[in-house]
């Protein structure tokens, strides 16, 4: 058995694109993974399964557009990967409040992109993930997950340092 991180992207606690963790857990149940356990509202998942990587986020895309009526990006890293990538933070974890992870679908054959007025914000692309250093806070920089999705040509979901550190935890 392979345990496995999985992230959501756009999935809400109300309003659009709304999925009770509760349901989401049922169907991956249903699914037939195990072990599943979901961390806060936003679609932040832990699992085991013996398939890939690719299966798992193409049967779990698939069970969300069949029972919930919606196309959601599945992103999946493995615990060795989350670590690496947490380990491997670029910039000061001084200030842990405007530190996040934007986890991609697929590699990166970019190694910057042109954003405008970031400020000082800081940015480093590593293969499919965009380390994030907001010293302009998450509500006013520019780097958000759309920009990067536009200018990077991939489906992502990003994730604070909180969150990041405590799916590693949860996966231990």
């Amino acid at each position: 058995m392979k345990k496995y991180i999985v992230l959501l992207r756009g999935i809400n606690v109300s309003g659009k694109n709304k999925i009770p963790m509760v349901t989401l857990r049922e169907l991956l149940n249903d699914l037939e993974f195990q072990n599943v356990q979901t961390y806060i509202q936003s679609g932040n998942i832990i699992l085991t399964s013996e398939q890939s990587k690719l299966e798992v986020s193409k049967r779990i895309k698939k069970g969300i557009l069949k029972k919930f009526d919606l196309d959601i990006h599945v992103i999946v890293k493995t615990v060795l990967e989350l670590n690496e990538i947490i380990k491997n933070y670029p910039f000061s974890l001084e200030n842990e409040k405007i530190v996040a992870f934007t986890f991609l679908d697929k590699i990166s054959d970019k190694e910057t992109i042109e954003v405008k007025n970031i400020g000082e914000d800081l940015y480093k692309i590593v293969k499919d993930v965009v380390y994030l250093n907001c010293k302009s806070g998450f509500g006013k920089t520019k780097l958000t997950n759309n920009v990067l999705e536009k200018k990077l040509d991939v489906n992502a979901t990003t994730r604070n340092l909180k969150t990041t550190l405590k799916l590693a935890e949860l996966a231990k």
